[in-house]
């Protein structure tokens, strides 16, 4: 078993997509979409959702579920359908963008990541894609001159470089361990800066890492690229 998620948008076809993307990368993760109202309009059913919950807290075997919103009052019906849950304490509310968080938290849980460590997968690609967006925009967000703890250099040899799935994979991966990663001077948990990298076949990796997990970290890291992300 592994943690279930929950995913709830006021649009079906927007949680339900949402699933379908995430799956891809995580086909292990039991997924559950809970969009739109009973009668199918833009909206939340909290009814819609409890049941989703409810599946996923089965589905999931004990393992505990994370559940991920959309707009503002899909958050108050995600909580009320916790609080009316058979087992609210192993259920978990996710503040994050849904389809990046999404995509982190899947990716975590198909690695075997507990429920916190999921949530927190989910809601680091959020804090950290606004940290990067200050970086970029000029303002003062100055890297550690520390000398790292571990560090590698991986080749990339899957044909189409770090994009989504990959970069998903090395974010998901990372968040789960205790150390601070960069990946070419960009956070290695942040799927978006991952992405923007724009790092194609050929191209090289620098890892560096800091902390109790950093020489887990660099392997992982150097395991997933010599597999070609599992594209090869």
């Amino acid at each position: 078993m592994t943690v279930g998620i929950v995913v709830v948008s006021h649009s079906s076809k927007i949680a339900e997509g949402a699933v379908e993307l995430a799956a891809q990368m995580a086909p292990d993760v039991e997924l559950v979409a809970a969009g739109g109202t009973d009668d199918a309009r833009i909206g939340t059913s909290l009814e819609k959702v409890l049941a989703a919950v409810e599946q996923s807290l089965i589905d999931a075997g004990g393992d505990g579920v994370v559940v991920l919103t959309d707009l503002g009052s899909a958050v108050m019906t995600a909580e009320s359908a916790i609080e009316f849950a058979s087992d609210p304490d192993a259920i978990l509310l996710a503040d994050a963008p849904l389809v990046e968080g999404l995509v982190a938290a899947a990716v975590a849980a198909q690695g075997g990541a507990g429920v916190e460590e999921v949530r927190k997968a989910a809601e680091a690609v959020g804090f950290r894609a606004s940290t990067d967006t200050e970086a970029s925009a000029g303002t003062d967000t100055p890297a550690s001159t520390d000398a790292p703890d571990a560090a590698g250099d991986f080749e990339l040899i899957n044909p189409m470089g770090i994009h989504a799935r990959p970069a998903a994979k090395i974010a998901g991966g990372l968040s789960g361990l205790d150390a601070e990663v960069t990946i070419n001077d960009v956070d290695g948990t942040s799927m978006m800066a991952l992405m923007t990298l724009a790092a194609g076949q050929g191209a090289t990796l620098r890892v560096e890492a800091r902390g109790k997990d950093a020489a887990k970290a660099v392997q992982y890291v150097g395991r997933l690229v010599r597999e070609g992300f599992g594209e090869m």
